[in-house]
């Protein structure tokens, strides 16, 4: 294990002898590194907190810290860093609280650009993208294959639904649907359309593309409340993997979706 005479290692962590811990980290009591994750320096970890295999971290990003929400007492609670994540300067992931599961959770091969902020309890997928300054609130959930631009806010309790790509500089306070394109501030935003580009990138056909578009310009239509529009999606859009999978996003929404 290459430790830096620097680093300060807690005796209760558990380090696997090919992790590379960099100058000035703190690694804290009941936090577990994987194999080949590096910490780069100025690295700072509390537990109970596990983080995976052939992570890269980068200095001063903190993992596992204590939440900010003023309901956490102190209760033990987790944060969990699957593999292959990138996390870049001033990254924060804060561990779960009693009221969200106890437990903060990223998945695998994400990427964190700087001063990402990971709020308790949120629940992060794979091979997400968060740019630069993106913030979760609490709660949230995000689905895999996400990207998110820079410096947009994401309210508490949020969904974002896989494939899908938020512009940069949006508040987003409602949940936002699988496979769209999402822009815009609070009661201003708006699902533009498909994210065309990003899911023939991830080999989606072209005939997929074309029935989520047909969705989109139902779910978007202002004659048709949401139900109506639903009822129109499924009389009139062929049947398809992503048209079922957009249907039960919508029908699972408890702070409504973006239109």
């Amino acid at each position: 294990m290459a430790v830096h005479p620097s680093a300060i290692i807690d005796p209760q962590a558990s380090i696997d002898p090919d992790a590379e811990i960099g100058p000035y980290c703190v690694v804290g009591a009941e936090v577990t590194i994987g194999a080949r994750t590096r910490l780069m320096a100025h690295v700072y970890v509390e537990g109970p907190t596990e983080i995976g295999e052939d992570n890269l971290l980068f200095p001063y990003s903190t993992v596992g810290v204590a939440s900010q929400d003023l309901k956490y007492q102190g209760e033990r609670a987790f944060t969990y860093v699957g593999n292959r994540n990138k996390i870049r300067e001033f990254v924060s992931i804060h561990r779960g609280t009693e009221g969200g599961g106890l437990n903060t959770r990223i998945g695998d091969d994400n990427s964190l650009l700087a001063y990402c902020h990971i709020a308790h309890d949120v629940q992060l997928g794979n091979h997400c993208v968060l740019s630069n300054g993106v913030t979760f609130a609490g709660h949230v959930t995000i689905g895999d294959w996400a990207v998110i631009s820079a410096h947009s806010a994401v309210h508490q309790f949020c969904r974002i639904g896989r494939h899908s790509m938020i512009g940069g500089f949006s508040v987003v306070v409602q949940d936002v649907l699988p496979f769209s394109l999402t822009t815009g501030q609070g009661r201003e935003i708006k699902l533009f359309d498909v994210n065309k580009v990003g899911l023939e990138r991830r080999g989606f056909s072209a005939e997929s593309v074309q029935v989520l578009h047909k969705c989109f310009r139902l779910l978007r239509d202002k004659k048709l409340n949401t139900s109506k529009a639903v009822e129109a999606i499924r009389a009139e859009v062929s049947e398809t993997e992503e048209r079922e999978e957009l249907l039960t996003f919508i029908a699972s929404s408890t702070r409504g979706f973006v239109k």
